[in-house]
C-alpha cells in the first residue's frame, strides 16, 4: 500500500471519528497553593468541539487520496 493511500485511510478514519465523537473533553488538575504540608488543587474541565464540516472534509479528502493513489498504480 502506498503512503498516500495510508494517509487517505487515516484521514477517513479521523473524519468518521470526528463525526461520531462531536467533542473531546479532558480534566486538568492545577496546583493553586503549595505551602509546606498544605496543598490546594483545582480541576479545570476543557472541551474542544469538532465541527461537522471538518469531519466531512477529512472524509472527502481521504477518499480523494485513496482514489488518486489507485489511479496512479
Amino acid at each position: 500500500m502506498k503512503p498516500i493511500a495510508i494517509l487517505g485511510v487515516v484521514l477517513i478514519l479521523a473524519g468518521v471519528a470526528g463525526l461520531i465523537f462531536r467533542s473531546i473533553e479532558w480534566t486538568e488538575t492545577k496546583n493553586v497553593v503549595d505551602a509546606g504540608p498544605i496543598q490546594i488543587n483545582t480541576q479545570e474541565e476543557h472541551n474542544v468541539w469538532i465541527p461537522t464540516a471538518a469531519g466531512i472534509a477529512a472524509i472527502l479528502a481521504g477518499l480523494g487520496l485513496v482514489v488518486v493513489s489507485r489511479r496512479s498504480a
